[in-house]
Parts: C-alpha cells; sequence; structure tokens
C-alpha cells in the first residue's frame, strides 16, 4: 500500500525515481507525484491518477539534479486529488515530505499549528509531519537544536516523537540539498546501498535495478543519507549499527517474462516455486520434515495444547487449511483468527498456546499488530511469511521462510499455495512427533512431494477454463462451494473472482447452503463446486442436485476419471487424483484461472484492481 522512493547519487534522480515508482504500481495507489532537490530549491510536481499522468506533466529531466523523493498515494485522509498527492511541502516550501501509514494525532497536532498560525492546504495526515518539520525548524526555543544539518536531523526527529501512528517516511530540506531522511515505525523502509548512490524505499522492488545491498529499518529508526555515505540512529539520537543484506530476488523475477499480466505469471509460476518451498525441506530417504527456522520451538509446538493461526484476506484462508491440517495430524486444537478482529477481542492465551502469524509480505498492519497483543501476552509467535527481513518476521520468536519469489500480483496466488505447503509440512512433523506413524508421515511427505507435477497438469487446461469464465462473464452473482479440507477453497475462489473481476461471489461450506443462501438461486446463476473424490463425495453430490433443481450453473472442480459428477455438470474442470489433505494446493488453481479469465474478459486492469493494495500496511 502507497509506494515511497527517494534517490541520491550522481545520476539524474527524476528517471530513476519515476522508474522504480513503476515498480511499485502492483502495491495500489490513486495519484502519484515527485520533488527534486534543485539549485533555487523544491520542484514539487504531483497528479491524480496514474505515474504515465504523472509523466506527461513532468519537465525534461536535469543531470544536475541529483536528488530527490517519489510517492504513490492510496488514499486514507482525503479524496485521491492532486492537491492530497505526495509529497507535501511545509509553508515555508523548505521541506518536502512522502509518508506512509497513518498519523492518528494528526488533528490534534493540525489544530495547534493553525492556532500557531501555520496554513494549510490539504485534507491529509501527512501535511501535519511536513508543517510540524518545517515549525520546529524555525523555531528558536531549543538550544540543543545545532547548527547546519544538525538543525534539520533535530527537527525531524521532535517531529517524529510527536507522532502517533504508523510512518515510513523520506524528507528532503532545501537547505541542505546533499542530505536525505528516511524513518519507520510500523511501514517499511528499505536503504538500498550501490556505488556513490543511494536508493530509500518501502519495497526492494523499487531497489534491485540499481543494487542487491540494503539495511533494513526497524521501528523507531532513521537513517541519514549524504554524500558521505549514511548512518543510522533512534529518532531518540541514538546512534545504531545496522548490517548490509543482501536483497534475496532478481530484476528479472519482477519481469513479466512474456505474460501479459503479473498475475497469470505467478499462477504459472507455482510448479516452480511449490517446488523451491518444499525443497531441502523434505526429507525422503528418512521420512522427516526438516524446518530449521523453528527447530528450536518444535518442542513446544509438539507439546501446545492450543494453536492460533493469525492472518488476512487470502492468508486466513490458508490458516484454515492449517487448522484442519493440525487438528487431523497433530490432533491439536487449532482455530484460525482474523487479524483485524484478534487484536480487539480478549482471546485466551495461556502457557501452552502458540500464535502462528501467516502473510506474504510480512507487513499487513492487523497481522504485526495481533503478533504484538500476543507477545503481550506471553505467548510463543512464530511466522509464515515470503519477504525476508519483514516487520512481522522480525517480531515473532521464529518462522518459516516461503521462500517463492516475489509476488507482484495484487491477487496472491503462489504464497497461497506455498502458505498452505509449509503449513502441511507444519503438520506432518509435528503429527510425526506426536502420534503419527512413520509409515503415514512417510505417505504424507510422497504425496506432497507430487503436487507440483500435479498443479502443470491443471494449467493446461487454461484455456479450456477460460471458455467456461466466457460462459458466465456477465453473471454478478456467483457461488463457491465446497467441503472439507476444500471449503477453504471455496472462500479463495470466490475472493479471487471478487477481487480482480468485481463480481459479487459468496463463498460457503457446501452443507451451508440451504440454511439461507440456496434462496439466491435462480436461472442460470454460477455455482462453483469443489467435488473432489473424498469422504464427502456424496454429500457434495447431492448439494449439486438442490442447485440444479432451481436453474443454477453448475461448474464443477472434480477428480480426473469422475463419469458421476460429469453428467449433472454443465461445465467441468478436473484436477489430478490426491489425499484430501493435499487437495487445497490442487483445487486452487482452476479458480485463479477462473478469477483471471472473467477478469480480463471484463476489461478489468488485473494487477491494478480498484480499491486495492498489495500489502495493507495501514488499519
Amino acid at each position: 500500500m502507497c509506494g515511497i522512493v527517494a534517490y541520491l547519487g550522481k545520476k539524474a534522480a527524476q528517471p530513476i525515481l519515476i522508474e522504480s515508482l513503476k515498480r511499485l504500481e502492483y502495491r495500489g495507489y490513486d495519484s502519484a507525484g515527485i520533488a527534486l532537490l534543485q539549485g533555487d530549491g523544491l520542484c514539487v510536481q504531483k497528479t491524480s491518477g496514474r505515474i504515465s499522468v504523472l509523466e506527461q506533466i513532468l519537465p525534461p529531466p536535469r543531470s544536475i539534479d541529483t536528488v530527490g523523493i517519489a510517492h504513490t498515494r492510496w488514499a486514507t485522509h482525503g479524496v485521491p486529488n492532486t492537491v492530497n498527492a505526495h509529497p507535501h511541502a511545509d509553508y515555508t516550501g523548505k521541506f518536502a515530505v512522502v509518508h506512509n501509514g497513518i498519523i492518528e494525532n494528526y488533528s490534534t497536532l493540525k489544530t495547534w499549528l493553525q492556532g500557531e498560525g501555520i496554513p494549510f492546504l490539504s485534507e491529509t495526515d501527512t501535511e501535519v509531519l511536513s508543517n510540524l518539520i518545517g515549525y520546529l525548524y524555525a523555531s528558536d526555543e531549543p538550544s540543543e537544536r545545532g547548527h547546519g544539518r544538525h538543525r534539520f536531523e533535530w527537527a525531524v526527529q521532535q517531529a517524529l516523537q510527536r507522532l502517533h501512528g504508523t510512518f515510513g517516511v523520506a524528507i528532503l530540506c532545501a537547505d541542505f540539498p546533499d542530505t536525505l531522511i528516511g524513518a519507520k515505525r510500523g511501514s517499511p523502509l528499505i536503504l538500498g546501498v550501490g556505488s556513490d548512490e543511494y536508493i530509500l524505499a518501502s519495497d526492494a522492488a523499487a531497489i534491485v535495478e540499481h543494487t542487491t545491498q540494503a539495511i533494513y529499518l526497524a521501528d523507531n529508526e532513521m537513517v541519514l543519507v549524504g554524500s558521505e555515505g549514511f548512518h543510522t540512529k533512534t529518532i531518540d539520537n541514538v546512534v545504531v549499527a545496522k548490517d548490509l543484506k543482501r536483497i534475496e530476488f532478481s530484476l528479472e523475477q519482477i519481469e513479466l517474462g512474456g505474460f501479459e499480466h503479473h498475475m497469470l505469471k505467478e499462477i504459472f509460476e507455482q510448479p516452480e516455486a511449490l517446488s523451491t518451498c518444499l525443497g531441502g525441506r523434505i526429507d525422503k530417504q528418512c521420512g522427516k520434515i526438516v524446518l530449521g527456522g523453528i527447530a528450536n520451538h518444535l518442542r513446544a509446538l509438539t507439546q501446545a495444547k492450543h494453536i492460533i493461526f493469525t492472518a488476512c484476506g487470502t492468508a486466513f484462508h490458508a490458516g484454515l487449511v492449517g487448522e484442519f491440517l493440525l487438528e487431523h495430524l497433530a490432533r491439536i486444537p487449532a482455530e484460525t483468527e482474523y487479524a483485524s478482529e484478534f487484536r480487539y477481542r480478549n482471546p485466551i492465551i495461556g502457557d501452552d498456546t502458540i500464535v502462528i502469524a501467516i502473510s506474504q509480505s510480512g507487513e499487513t498492519a492487523d497481522t504485526l499488530a495481533a503478533v504484538e497483543q500476543a507477545k503481550e501476552r506471553g505467548a510463543t509467535v512464530l511466522g509464515i511469511v515470503n519477504v525476508v527481513g519483514s516487520s512481522i518476521a522480525r517480531a515473532t520468536d521464529a518462522g518459516i521462510y516461503l521462500h517463492v519469489g516475489p509476488e507482484i500480483g495484487v491477487a496472491s496466488t503462489k504464497a497461497f499455495t506455498a502458505q498452505v505447503a509449509v503449513l502441511s509440512m507444519l503438520a506432518i512433523e509435528v503429527g510425526r512427533r506426536r502420534h503419527l506413524s512413520s509409515d503415514a508421515a512417510a505417505r504424507c511427505i510422497h504425496e506432497l512431494g507430487k503436487i507440483p507435477e500435479k498443479i502443470r497438469t491443471i494449467l493446461d487446461q487454461s484455456d479450456h477454463i477460460r471458455e467456461i469464465a466466457a460462459a458466465n462473464v456477465d453473471r454478478e452473482n456467483w457461488l463457491f462451494l465446497g467441503r472439507g479440507f476444500n471449503y477453504p477453497v471455496a472462500l479463495e475462489g470466490a475472493l479471487k473472482l471478487k477481487e480482480i473481476s468485481y463480481i459479487h461471489a459468496e463463498g460457503l461450506p457446501a452443507a451451508e447452503m440451504k440454511h439461507g443462501p440456496i434462496a439466491l438461486i435462480a436461472d442460470g446463476m454460477p455455482a462453483v463446486f469443489i467435488a473432489t473424490a473424498g469422504p464427502q463425495y456424496d454429500k457434495i453430490m447431492g448439494n449439486i442436485q438442490e442447485v440444479r433443481a432451481r436453474g443454477g450453473k453448475i461448474i464443477v472442480v472434480a477428480t480426473e476419471g469422475d463419469n458421476e459428477v460429469r453428467r449433472c455438470a454443465d461445465h467441468l474442470i478436473t484436477i489430478p487424483e490426491s489425499s484430501e489433505l493435499f487437495q487445497p494446493l490442487l483445487t486452487v488453481v482452476p479458480l485463479q484461472l477462473l478469477a483471471y479469465h472473467a477478469a480480463v474478459l471484463r476489461g478489468h486492469d488485473v494487477d491494478k484492481p480498484r480499491n486495492l493494495a498489495k500489502s495493507v500496511t495501514v488499519e
């Protein structure tokens, strides 16, 4: 959500900032802007709409303008228009700020500043920060503020200390054209360190074209960048040492590579991504799972009396699958909580409770808050994330990385299957340590290892699934129905369709349909059933007949060779035979493709769906 980029070096800053912003478009935004330090002060250009609109109003780049900041905004405070777009200059015209996050006490600060005669132009909380920095910088009160650049640094520190809420910020001052300041609390910020150049960004995707070396700021830390180098400290002025880390992915991984959209590319990357996720963790010879990231916590997991998964959106659906797997294989009571609700409840967390947070980005604000809540109550907290060095990865006691490479598409696909794969491995290993026989564990491991190749056979049906989408894409209301391990997949299928095609869809346990939602069934209404081989097959076949009798259009995901379901389906998609435990890794793939093709057929921008952001870093 939102994107920050800042550059200080020897090259023309404008082209680098614009190209880097484009690499952050997937995060979701509604306006864009740029500020450059020039010989005569700050030059700020911004507009509502896409980066392409911003490019049209920019003057030709100048090689002498080598310092700047840029931003893509996803509106929170104030409507998405040009005035509210970032960067925000202060009332003196000396400072420019780009900001991700939410300043919770902005109204109080704004009222006070207005009482001091400070004017405001926008509706945003961010302008409060720029004006507060300008006001403090201009004040004559504190002698400890120092002179020169220290005065700039002091004003930023004092302003940030007064903020309640979250921020990732990059700040310029016209008085110091060779200086850039960044700081964070609850919103990611990374400094890429190149050869005589620095790129500050909210996402490594904006950095990898220029360098693979970076430092990751922790909460309440700031970095001061100048021509002589960089140094880091807390916003309370305590020096901190930061080690350079290697960015885990390459530029090629975030390019389209011949695909029309990132989402389609990532759907088709799933066999390889899962192979990487599973690789090195499955010991087929010994029939064990090796999860090095949580090795020191496996005993606690094995002895746990209660496990809570907490997540949002797609990750929540993965958590539901994990809940079912853990209870089935390890016989440990588990539950899945929406992270957005968890922090506001009074959850029961005992000494023998383990909380597992799931997030692709590792920056989801609600999930991070749930982690902090669980830690305050004394729980062991583990993380399952994709982005190395992310906030959740640092905040948890230990965790497991997905290792599937960057996911650019807003609608998560390969991260979901990787999350389910990791949760499958976790359930198998904890089960093996508790009561699962070695033979049973070995069978599970063998079956899990075959999943990537089975997904490849499903991807071969993409054109067929497109035809199904084309036949039903004009319908504005759909149902997705599944039972057992495939009930969370029904939820995920409905979410995918909603996210990118803007079709209203509802995911349900199939048996719940007759407890109300069956009233929605009308002639031609698409109902997507996951009716794969398993212990509840006969029951879901009955549900299919109930919808069929009321005129619904039946779309079925079934196991290969099932001729019975073929006779009652209007459209059929098949998956290879698999254990019921791991079917979600297969059944979700045709639903991803169905949503993708529906969105394309309806003419929507699949990678930039309206009102959505890839990483929700604000509440």
